[in-house]
């Protein structure tokens, strides 16, 4: 059984952390500012630079909103200190993206070019052609969004083609065989 809910959280130079009506916590930091709204059930402490989550019973909800609030703090932490990024490659003929603005613009193998608009909160950028960077604080509105470009076109398993994550295996599938 994990026990992260009891990991302790330190708070990098240059964050703070603050609690307000015992569980609406704002993270600042040099990237950016993240506010967020816990369950009533937590209790949220910022001593001397680190951050502890406790709970008052070992029930079952309340072990499981341990866990979930103490890893959605940790990384609410990392996202105003280092940000969080997501890296695609378009692999097939012809595939491409470019950021023209507020939306990112691929042609991915259709009759018309595919228009997706970039949140708020998100950078998007075209390394070259066929890698395309999703950059933020947030690391659930990141993944998100590189889920939502992936969805355009996902990876096919006789020839591969179409958008992945950098560094996934697709796996794949043997085509047909002609009969005698």
């Amino acid at each position: 059984m994990s026990r992260i809910g009891n990991k302790l959280i330190t708070i990098p130079e240059k964050v703070t952390v603050d609690v307000a009506n015992g569980n609406e916590v704002t993270v600042k930091g040099p990237k950016g500012t993240l506010t967020r709204t816990f369950s009533d059930l937590m209790d949220i402490q910022v001593k001397d630079g680190v951050v502890t989550v406790k709970r008052p019973n070992d029930e079952k909800r309340t072990k499981q909103l341990h866990g979930t609030t103490r890893a959605l703090l940790h990384n609410m932490v990392v996202g105003v200190s280092e940000g969080f990024t997501k890296e695609l490659e378009l692999v097939g003929i012809g595939f491409r993206a470019a950021v023209k603005g507020k939306q990112l613009e691929m042609q991915i193998g259709y009759s018309h070019k595919v228009l997706v608009d970039i949140p708020e909160g998100i950078t998007c950028t075209c390394g070259s052609a066929t890698e395309v960077k999703v950059e933020g604080i947030d690391k659930q509105q990141v993944g998100e969004f590189a889920a939502e470009i992936r969805a355009a076109r996902k990876p096919e398993p006789y020839k591969g083609k179409g958008i992945r994550y950098k560094g996934e295996h697709i796996r794949r599938k043997e085509g047909k065989t002609a009969g005698k």
